[in-house]
C-alpha cells in the first residue's frame, strides 16, 4: 500500500489523496494497472489528474478500452476533463482503436479554438440575450453563461478563456455594478430625499426586485455540466431504449420527501433544485412520498408537504408515493433472493453491528452466519416474514454485497423489515415494509427519473444504489448529490424539533420561532423570499450553513416591495393638542408606501387628541435627541405642522398619563429635525384600532450553533431561549390597517384565504416597528369585515422581521 502510494504521488496527488487511492480496493488496481499501460512512471500533473478521473470513472461504471485513453491522455490527445467525458463516453459505444479518426472527432482532439473564435462566438450568445441582460442586469448574468458554455462552438475551448471573455463582453455591455444591482444603495439615495424625478426612478429601480431566478441558480457549476437523458450507461443497452422510448428524452426529476414531519428551510432548497432543474431544461418534476415507515408517517405530514410545495410556486407533474409499488417492490425482494442476492437474516442489531466491525466499523468485519443458507430457505423464510409468523426484529431480509468493499453502504444492508404497524394508505394489508436503501433507488426506476438528485449524506448510497439497480437488472438512473443548506441559530433535525415541542419550548412545529416551512409561512414570510435565499447561494457539492440574517435581508428586500405602511404605538400615550377645539377633525390623506402610488393612498383623521408611542417622548432630553420633550418641536407624519410639548400630565405614582402640546399652525418655530407617527383619537371614525396582542419572535436559540459542544456545554436544549417570544399587549393602529384588510378581502384570493381561516396574505409595515402579518388566532367577523361594525374582533400580529435600519432593536424602541 505504501509503494501504490509513491506511485500515485507521481501523478501529482498529494500525500494524504495518494494514500487514500492506495487503500480503496476498486481505485488503486484499476489505477495501478492505466498507470502501467501507459509505458511511463512520472507524469505531468494535468495527465496525472486525467489519468485519476478516469481511475475513479472506470472503477464505477467498469469503462471498456480504458487503457486506450490513458495513452492518449499521456500523448497529450485528451487534455481536459471535457474530453475525457467524451472519450469514456466514446469508449462505452465502440473500440477507439478501431476507428481512430472517430475517436479524435468525437472528442476533439487536436482542435484549438482561436481567442478570436471565442470572443465572436460569446458575443454571438450575449446579442441574442442582449435585451434580457440589460432588463435584468447582473440578475441574469448565471443564465447567460450557461448559455455560453453551451455554445457547439466553444466546447472543445480553454474554459478558462471563455470566462475571461464573457466577464469582459458582460462589463461592457452592462457597465461596473451601481445601484441597480444593490439593493442596499437603493435604499440610502432614497434617504437622501432626491429631486421628484429622481425620486420616481430610483423608486421605480427599486421597485425591480425579485428573486434570483433558477437558470442563475442551475446555470453554472457541475450541476449545469450534467449528463443528458439516456447518456447514463446501463447494464443492458436495451435498457436505455426502452427509457428514451418511456421518456421522449425528456429531464424528469423528483422531490422525494418522508411525510414523517414538516418541510424546513433546508428542503427550500431541495424543492428548487429538484423542480427547477427540471423546468430549465423542458422536463417535469414529481413529488413522491417515501413512506416506508408507518410508525413515524401522517396524513397531515402528506398535505403539508403538497400544500408547501405548492406554497414555494412550484406544481409536481405527478403525485406518487413509494407505497404505490408495494406490490412490485416485493416481487422484486423475491427476485433478488432468486438470483442469490438476498438472504433472510435473524441477527440482532448488535450482532449485525459486530459484523460490521463494532463501534466505530474499524474491528474485523465478518459475514452474518444466514448469509450462505439456500435461496430456498431464503424464499421461504422471506414467505413467513410475509405472513406475519415473525414478530419485530426476529427477521429481516438483507441485500448480498461486498463485505470486503471499503463503503459501508456496501455491507449486506437491510431490504426488508417485519413491522406490524398500520400504513397511512395500505392499512393492515402489509406487515413488512421495504427500507429507504431498497425501496428509493428501485422507484426512481420505475419512474424513469433521468436525475437523481440529492444531498451530500448520500454519497456513499450511491454505490448501493447502483448496485441495486444492475443486480436486478432494471433501469438504472444517475445520483448526484450537492450541499445541504443550513442556517445559523436553529435546528432542522425533525427528532430535535419534535423534543422542542414534547418540552414546551414552543407549542407546535409551526411555531414562527423554527425555521420549518410552514413556521416561517405562518410568520409571514412570502415564499420568492425564501425562493431566492435559496437560489442566491447557487448549487455547490458543500455543505453551507449561512448567517439567518441573509434570510431576513431577502425577507425585507421582498416586503419592502408589497408591505402598505400603517403607523402604530406599541406603548401609547395620549397627546393633547390645547390650542385646538375639541370638535376638530381633520382628513389627512397618507400613502402607503413612500413615492409608489401603486397601493394608492388612505385618509385618516387628524383631532385635537391623539396618541403617540412612548419611545418618541423622553422627559429628559438630550443634543442626540430628535423627538418630543418638554419644550421640544418635532414634526407628524403627513400632518402640515409640527407640535411643540408645553406640559406634562401624571397620575398619583407619577407616571405620565398625558403630554400638552402646542399644535405650531401660525408658525415662526424652527423646522423639525424629525417627524413621528401618531394615531388619532376618534372613537367616531373607528380610532385607533386596537390591537390585542403583537407577538415579537427573537431568535430561539442563543449561540449560532446550538449543537456545538464546545460553544453549548449544557446541550441544544438547554440553549433555546424560553422566554424568545414576546407579547406586547395594548398597541394600537391608524385606520388604515382595515382599510387594507378590506380591499385584500375583496380579491378573490383574500376572500377564499379568509374564507379558510389564514391572513397571510395581509402584510404590513408598521412604521419604524417592523413588517407583520395577522396569525391565524385573529378573529375577523364577517360584519367586521363588511365595515358594519368591529365587535367580536380580535387582532393578533406576528412579527415578521424587524426593519433593516432598527434590526437589533425592540419593537417599538426607536432606532
Amino acid at each position: 500500500m505504501d509503494d501504490l502510494a509513491v506511485t500515485f504521488e507521481a501523478l501529482g496527488l498529494n500525500p494524504q489523496k495518494a494514500k487514500e487511492a492506495a487503500g480503496n480496493k476498486k481505485i488503486a488496481p484499476v489505477l495501478e494497472g492505466l498507470i502501467a499501460a501507459t509505458g511511463q512512471s512520472a507524469f505531468s500533473k494535468s495527465a496525472g489528474m486525467l489519468l485519476y478521473a478516469l481511475a475513479t470513472t472506470a472503477a464505477k461504471e467498469a469503462t471498456p478500452h480504458a487503457d486506450y485513453v490513458a495513452r492518449a491522455i499521456c500523448s497529450g490527445r485528451i487534455a481536459s476533463t471535457e474530453q475525457l467525458a467524451a472519450a469514456t463516453k466514446f469508449c462505452r459505444a465502440k473500440d477507439p482503436a478501431a476507428d481512430e479518426s472517430a475517436f479524435d472527432a468525437a472528442c476533439g482532439v487536436g482542435v484549438s479554438v482561436a481567442d478570436e473564435e471565442v470572443a465572436a462566438s460569446v458575443r454571438n450568445v450575449l446579442d441574442t440575450l442582449r435585451d434580457a441582460l440589460l432588463a435584468e442586469r447582473y440578475r441574469g448574468q448565471g443564465k447567460a453563461l450557461g448559455a455560453v458554455k453551451k455554445h457547439p462552438a466553444l466546447r472543445w475551448a480553454d474554459s478558462g478563456k471563455v470566462k475571461a471573455e464573457f466577464d469582459a463582453q458582460i462589463l461592457a455591455l452592462l457597465g461596473p455594478k451601481d445601484e441597480r444591482d444593490d439593493p442596499a444603495q437603493l435604499k440610502k439615495a432614497a434617504a437622501k430625499k432626491p429631486e421628484p424625478a429622481a425620486a420616481s426612478a430610483a423608486a421605480a429601480a427599486a421597485k425591480g426586485w425579485e428573486p434570483a431566478s433558477l437558470e442563475s441558480m442551475l446555470g453554472t457549476g457541475d450541476i449545469s455540466r450534467l449528463h443528458k437523458p439516456g447518456e447514463n450507461p446501463q447494464i443492458k443497452p436495451e435498457l436505455t431504449a426502452a427509457h428514451l422510448k418511456a421518456t421522449g428524452g425528456r429531464v424528469i426529476t423528483r422531490f422525494p420527501p418522508e411525510p414523517n414531519g414538516l418541510l424546513h428551510i433546508g428542503h427550500a432548497k431541495a424543492i428548487n433544485v429538484n423542480f427547477g432543474y427540471a423546468a430549465t431544461h423542458g422536463g417535469t418534476c414529481n413529488l413522491r412520498y417515501d413512506d416506508t415507515n408507518p410508525t413515524t408517517e401522517e396524513q397531515e405530514y402528506v398535505e403539508s408537504i403538497l400544500d408547501t410545495v405548492r406554497w414555494l410556486g412550484f406544481e409536481p407533474d405527478k403525485i406518487l408515493y413509494s407505497s404505490d409499488y408495494f406490490q412490485q417492490l416485493y416481487e422484486l425482494a423475491v427476485e433478488l433472493t432468486e438470483r442469490g442476492l438476498a438472504y433472510v437474516c435473524h441477527c440482532t442489531g448488535e450482532e449485525i453491528n459486530e459484523q460490521r466491525g463494532g463501534e466505530d466499523n474499524r474491528g474485523k468485519r465478518f459475514a452474518c452466519p444466514h448469509r450462505d443458507r439456500p435461496v430456498a430457505e431464503s424464499l421461504a423464510e422471506f414467505q413467513k416474514m410475509k405472513d406475519g409468523r415473525y414478530g419485530e426484529s426476529e427477521a429481516i431480509l438483507r441485500m448480498k454485497m461486498d463485505l470486503e468493499d471499503g463503503n459501508t453502504q456496501m455491507w449486506d444492508l437491510v431490504a426488508y423489515r417485519v413491522m406490524f404497524a398500520s400504513h397511512h394508505r395500505t392499512g393492515t394489508a402489509w406487515c413488512i415494509y421495504p427500507t429507504y436503501d431498497f425501496t428509493h433507488c428501485l422507484c426512481d426506476s420505475f419512474e424513469n427519473i433521468t436525475h437523481s438528485l440529492c444531498t451530500r449524506e448520500f454519497y456513499l448510497s450511491r454505490q448501493s444504489y447502483y448496485w441495486l439497480c444492475d443486480a436486478l437488472e432494471v433501469y438504472k438512473p444517475v445520483q448526484w448529490e450537492y450541499g445541504r443548506l443550513r442556517v445559523t441559530n436553529t435546528l432542522l433535525s425533525k427528532r430535535k424539533l419534535l423534543k422542542i415541542v414534547d418540552e414546551g419550548v414552543v407549542a407546535a412545529l409551526d411555531d414562527p420561532r423554527l425555521y420549518t416551512l410552514p413556521a416561517l409561512r405562518r410568520r409571514g414570510v412570502p415564499p420568492q423570499a425564501i425562493n431566492a435565499f435559496a437560489r442566491e447561494l447557487g448549487v455547490t457539492t458543500s455543505d453551507t450553513t449561512i448567517d439567518v440574517g441573509r434570510l431576513e435581508n431577502h425577507i425585507r428586500d421582498s416586503l419592502n416591495e408589497i408591505a402598505p405602511r400603517i403607523m402604530a404605538a406599541v406603548r401609547p400615550v395620549r397627546v393633547v393638542l390645547e390650542n385646538l377645539p375639541a370638535d376638530h377633525l381633520e382628513e389627512i390623506e397618507l400613502m402607503y408606501i413612500p413615492r409608489d402610488e401603486s397601493l394608492g393612498k388612505r385618509r385618516v383623521p387628524f383631532t385635537r387628541a391623539l396618541y403617540i408611542d412612548a419611545s418618541d417622548f423622553r422627559e429628559v432630553d438630550s443634543a442626540d435627541y430628535y423627538r418630543l420633550a418638554p419644550g421640544k418641536t418635532v414634526g407628524l407624519h403627513g400632518v402640515a405642522h409640527p407640535i411643540t410639548c408645553t406640559s406634562v400630565r401624571r397620575d398619583a405614582a407619577g407616571a405620565v398619563t398625558e403630554l400638552v402640546c402646542r399644535y405650531e399652525s401660525a408658525g415662526g418655530c424652527p423646522k423639525p429635525k424629525t417627524f413621528i407617527q401618531w394615531v388619532a383619537d376618534c372613537p367616531e371614525r373607528g380610532s385607533p384600532v386596537r390591537l390585542d396582542e403583537m407577538r415579537i419572535y427573537n431568535q430561539l436559540f442563543k449561540h449560532s450553533n446550538p449543537e456545538d459542544k464546545n460553544a453549548v456545554p449544557g446541550g441544544w436544549l438547554a440553549d433555546a431561549d424560553r422566554e424568545s417570544l414576546e407579547v406586547a399587549r395594548g398597541a394600537i393602529a391608524d385606520v388604515g390597517l382595515w382599510d387594507v384588510i378590506r380591499r385584500h378581502a375583496a380579491t378573490d384570493a383574500g376572500a377564499k384565504e379568509l374564507r379558510s381561516g389564514s391572513y397571510e396574505g395581509i402584510r404590513l409595515q408598521f412604521m419604524r416597528i417592523g413588517y407583520f402579518t395577522l396569525d391565524r388566532d385573529t378573529v375577523l367577523p364577517a360584519a367586521a369585515l363588511a365595515g358594519d361594525c368591529t365587535e367580536g374582533t380580535k387582532f393578533v400580529l406576528n412579527r415578521i422581521v424587524t426593519l433593516k435600519e432598527d434590526s437589533k432593536k425592540e419593537a417599538g424602541q426607536a432606532p
